[in-house]
């Protein structure tokens, strides 16, 4: 009988997981010689922490290299999994260790913005005595998602989505662990599917890698891997610019389904959300405009829904949105009306300013006539002289 073949168990982002905080790729605003979380564990000062950032950054790293370099028992837990009966007794084991051997534990939860009131307020009085070194992790914004008295008895340290060139850093030490090598499409469509997850990234170059042979991996293994296939679409070339520009025109002609097209074509190719929600807000006062003046609040939420939430929870807040300037009455006259002002703007200059509307806060002033004549609900044009009678906005 032949001995059976050996496989490595966890997975390769486990497995890369750096030992020490100089291997750490990204975040240096924490990591660096002169981030709060080096000196914190310099000093071996390390007070409860949220650790708040987009999926794959680097927060489960983090809190296992706190937990190594303190010395301490490290807890993972799951928001999603987990009862308030599994934390008592985590919770009950960390106070017995640290009175019998003086070893500090540090409870990581990630997802902590899954955790309810209650589930979050049994944690209040442990991280008040320091039972714990108590490490939540979430990607939403913890000022709505984590409680005031929580919030209050930890430090927020806000992790940074990577960079392109740190994702390939990360992949160059996958692609050696694995004796790998990846064609340049291979690579772009990689990092592409992995949407600035170090993680996804990872799993996907495993299971790639595992499932070919070849030395060489191209881009359709890389899709064969994450079970995707690759739209044309150059985030600086021809095609970025046709299909925002036929999302933008079917939204202008109120045509749902084929803005919702164009949307969802934008998000799976890579498109950055903040770039579509930009154009949404722009879209809203240009194209909507008073017809439906509540389109451009609606706009900008979703501005700010992209920016606090982030993919891939942020495609609902951008379908909500397209779906409601889509329907949205269109009217284009303030948007025209300032482009002819600013035609006249362009053309004749600084016109001078009708005396009666300057503003007189001295004596001299008044004496030369600023601010005479003047009437708050006067009918009479405050536009300069020579474009009196000129009408820019067309009431309709």
């Amino acid at each position: 009988m032949t001995d059976p073949v050996q496989f490595e168990s966890r997975p390769l982002a486990q497995i890369l997981r750096p030992k020490a905080l100089t291997g750490v790729i990204g975040q240096s605003h924490l990591v660096g010689k002169s981030g709060i979380l080096s000196k914190m564990l310099t000093t071996q000062f390390v007070p409860s922490m949220i650790f708040w950032g987009p999926p794959g950054c680097g927060k489960t790293t983090l809190a296992e290299l706190v937990s190594t370099l303190t010395k301490s028992v490290f807890v993972s837990r799951s928001a999603v999994t987990t009862n308030l009966a599994d934390i008592r007794q985590v919770i009950d084991l960390a106070a017995k260790r640290l009175v019998d051997s003086q070893i500090r534990t540090v409870l990581f939860i990630d997802e902590i913005h899954r955790f309810n009131k209650a589930q979050q307020d049994a944690l209040l009085p442990h991280v008040e005595k320091g039972t714990v070194i108590f490490i939540g992790a979430t990607t939403e914004n913890p000022s709505f998602e984590v409680i005031s008295p929580l919030l209050s008895r930890c430090r927020v340290l806000v992790l940074h989505a990577l960079t392109e060139n740190e994702l390939r850093e990360i992949l160059n030490r996958g692609c050696e662990y694995v004796k790998k090598t990846l064609t340049k499409d291979a690579e772009d469509a990689l990092l592409i599917f992995s949407n600035g997850d170090a993680r996804q990234l990872l799993t996907i170059l495993e299971i790639a890698s595992k499932l070919n042979k070849s030395r060489q991996l191209d881009k359709k293994e890389i899709e064969e891997a994450a079970q995707k296939k690759m739209l044309q679409y150059d985030q600086t070339g021809d095609e970025h610019y046709n299909t925002i520009s036929a999302f933008i025109k079917s939204m202008r002609r109120s045509d749902v389904d084929a803005a919702l097209y164009y949307l969802a074509r934008m998000v799976f190719a890579g498109e950055d959300p903040i770039f579509i929600a930009r154009r949404m807000v722009v879209f809203a006062s240009e194209d909507i405009g008073m017809a439906q003046p509540t389109a451009l609040v609606v706009a900008n939420s979703v501005f700010q829904a992209c920016q606090q939430i982030g993919l891939p929870e942020c495609q609902e807040n951008l379908a909500h949105g397209v779906v409601y300037l889509s329907l949205a009455k269109k009217d284009r006259h303030a948007y025209d009306a300032y482009m002819k002002a600013l035609s006249d703007v362009q053309t004749f200059g600084n016109l001078p300013i009708p005396l009666s509307i300057r503003n007189a806060p001295t004596t001299l002033m008044k004496g030369l006539g600023y601010g005479k004549g003047y009437e708050k609900y006067s009918s009479d044009s405050f536009l300069p002289d020579s474009l009196k009678g000129k009408k820019y906005y067309e009431e309709h």
